[in-house]
């Protein structure tokens, strides 16, 4: 018999939820984390009171009932709202396009102009294409065109997007924008789902709860000595990065990856807004993250005197960089196919999570995903 039931290779949130499933049945877990702290890219830091979010803004947003009645009875959620604002050369506008986007660019009021507006901008663009010869999108920024036409584009499209990806529009494909979601009511926010929300307290309240009772150990590379960790347990839950477990067999995978240049400011509010998003390619960083307004309110804002801003950069991944979004190519897909591949051989080993699956996943589906496989993996 092993020394336990489930080693976990990853305290994000797919290692935490599973390991949390797990404990519930009775199973010895063992959680280990490369990284100084448990968490993933969930960990804040506690500065001055604010709770930074420091590899990134997370929101966490669902309409699955049951996936929020899970988080919430580790941690209960705020009623944080996610609704950005873009700033294009010092001009502010309302974020994911709505009557509020169309005003503050055409200053049209109602529905109808609206409407007639959009499919005005439409038109001179596919005109403008078609006299070109061009009839079906070949890329993003003609599929942009077709979509939403020339303004929206330049201000809010165009110089965020090329930052994102380091890629000119015209080099990326057209299907990462295959629709862009319009909203002809005045509303803000820019998620769809029923419940959102953050932590009360945090995201380490929520990933201390997942792991509480169960042995972890931080600063503990898998890798460092494998031939110990694959013999620990019965069954590893493993959500690193698929190609390094293959010794990148096949060769390796790419990613995009985010820089932060973090400050303390002596002013109770910066921006007043959690995200703002520069468009203009000239701004070097893509956006601006305003910690404090995650959790804190109203006059409580003021309460606190300082704030945290992190600037977000988006660059190149290169070896010893913490990889964000899998780019999901043509290419990259297929590689990460042979190894997909592979690892459906390996029967005590379960694949889990944005690294191990090369996909991008908000919190919500990464959670789901963790009680599905828990639910079928502890029957």
């Amino acid at each position: 018999m092993k020394e336990y039931d489930f080693l976990i290779v990853g305290a994000g949130l797919f290692g935490a939820t599973f390991a949390y499933k797990a404990r519930n049945k009775g199973k010895k877990c063992l959680v280990i984390d490369k990284r100084p702290h448990l968490g993933g890219n969930i960990y804040c830091e506690n500065i001055d009171g604010i709770n930074v979010h420091k590899y990134g803004a997370h929101i966490f947003h669902t309409s699955n009932k049951e996936v929020w009645n899970f988080v919430n009875s580790i941690v209960e959620f705020n009623r944080y709202t996610n609704s950005p604002v873009a700033n294009y050369k010092g001009k502010l506008y309302n974020l994911p396009f709505n009557m509020n986007t169309f005003y503050q660019i055409w200053g049209v009021t109602t529905p109808e102009e609206a409407i007639a507006k959009l499919e005005s901008q439409r038109s001179e663009s596919i005109e403008r294409l078609r006299q070109k010869g061009i009839t079906q999108p070949r890329n993003l920024e003609e599929q942009a065109l077709y979509l939403i036409g020339q303004d929206i584009y330049e201000k809010l499209i165009k110089g965020y997007t090329e930052k994102q990806w380091g890629r000119k529009c015209t080099d990326l494909p057209a299907f990462i924008i295959k629709r862009l979601p319009i909203r002809l009511v005045f509303d803000n926010n820019y998620f769809n789902d029923t419940y959102q929300g953050i932590p009360i307290g945090g995201y380490n309240k929520l990933i201390n709860g997942l792991l509480k009772d169960i042995e972890t150990k931080t600063n503990t590379n898998f890798f460092s000595n494998r031939e110990k960790f694959e013999n620990i347990a019965d069954t590893i839950i493993y959500t690193g990065a698929i190609d390094e477990y293959y010794d990148y067999c096949f060769g390796k995978l790419k990613y995009r990856t985010v820089h932060f240049e973090t400050q303390i400011l002596e002013t109770p509010n910066f921006q007043g807004n959690a995200v703002i998003n520069y468009t203009d390619y000239q701004v070097p960083y893509t956006r601006i993250i305003e910690h404090k307004h995650f959790e804190m309110f109203g006059t409580e804002v003021y309460q606190c005197p300082k704030t945290i801003i992190s600037k977000e950069y988006s660059i190149e991944w290169q070896e010893g960089m913490e990889p964000y979004y899998p780019i999901n190519d043509e290419d990259n897909t297929k590689l990460y196919e042979k190894y997909k591949e592979l690892a459906q051989k390996n029967k005590n080993i379960i694949f889990g999570g944005r690294l191990a699956e090369y996909k991008y996943y908000d919190m919500a589906p990464v959670i789901e995903k963790a009680l599905n496989i828990a639910d079928i993996t502890l029957r």
